[in-house]
């Protein structure tokens, strides 16, 4: 009841609605004609609004009463969601799962399993954000995200429980009208030096650490996407995600470039699924994380 406006008034009112008569509602709810009639009159009673014109042969909703049918069946969905959620929590489910993503972390290998998460815990509330780098850490460290899908560099703190995924292959390049792209052979720290290197940055601290810098000329960003724009139109050098520039490098818009002794891993930097060691995850943070692991772990 909601002051003393009930449920089940508004389900009677959209029953009227779906069925064309209150004769056709009475029986779809198994009541009697006239129960239907009384529910109709003392809800437009309490709400001081005719919701059906009964002037001609049946009734029919007026202008206002359409309006509120379409009110009633929002209602009527939320309250539905208020019993599943609940009704899921009583088996164990949390009662929502919240998961943070870093920039550099490709999505199209996690989609197959946060799909098939919906449609296991079609109830549940899924809260899905891409964050800045350093983001998802911080996420899981505050207890605003349940699931973290990030990087964990230099190495994985002791307070995560972290399991690797996959790799992200990345690869450094240029514009093809930038000097470095032209140098036919390995790149030296002093080729390097001259150059601007576009650096991803932690918004939260954009002076704290950074790996794989190579000179002290750096353009900061916390957009990846700004980043890129910046690098197609020539203003520096940096390394990206192969899954982001490899479509670029095969137009011609972009060219790789080798880094002598370039201390990237060979096989790309390591995608994790992580949570809080203190914060055990509910049935569906798990149902997740064994549904990626089974995708993703070779």
């Amino acid at each position: 009841m909601i002051g003393t406006l009930t449920l089940d008034q508004l389900r009677v009112l959209v029953a009227i609605a779906d069925t064309g008569s209150f004769s056709a509602a009475g029986r779809e709810l198994r009541r009697v004609q006239s129960a239907i009639s009384q529910t109709v009159a003392n809800l437009e009673e309490l709400q001081g609004v005719a919701l059906f014109d009964r002037d001609g042969h049946r009734p029919r909703l007026t202008d206002v009463g359409r309006v509120l049918v379409d009110q009633a069946r929002l209602v009527l969905a939320s309250a539905s969601r208020f019993e599943a959620v609940a009704a899921s929590t009583r088996a164990g489910v949390e009662p929502e799962l919240t998961i943070a993503i870093d920039p550099l972390v490709p999505t199209a290998p996690l989609i197959d399993s946060l799909r098939a998460l919906s449609e296991t815990f079609p109830d549940l509330p899924v809260h899905f954000s891409t964050e800045g780098l350093g983001g998802s850490l911080r996420r899981l460290r505050s207890g605003s995200a349940a699931i973290g899908l990030c990087l964990l560099l230099p190495g994985v703190p002791e307070d995560l429980a972290a399991y690797p995924l996959l790799h992200a292959p990345m690869h450094a390049v240029v514009s093809p009208g930038h000097p470095l792209a032209t140098l036919g052979r390995p790149a030296t720290e002093g080729d390097l030096a001259p150059h601007v290197q576009l650096v991803l940055s932690d918004p939260a601290d954009p002076d704290g650490p950074n790996y794989g810098v190579a000179g002290t000329r750096l353009w900061r960003f916390v957009d990846l996407g700004r980043r890129l724009d910046f690098l197609l139109a020539g203003f520096g050098w940096c390394r990206m995600p192969e899954h982001l520039v490899a479509p670029l490098v095969a137009i011609g818009v972009l060219t790789t470039i080798e880094v002598h002794e370039d201390p990237t891993p060979s096989e790309g930097l390591t995608i994790y699924a992580a949570h809080r060691r203190d914060r055990a995850l509910g049935v569906a943070g798990r149902w997740l994380l064994d549904d990626l692991r089974r995708r993703l772990v070779s």
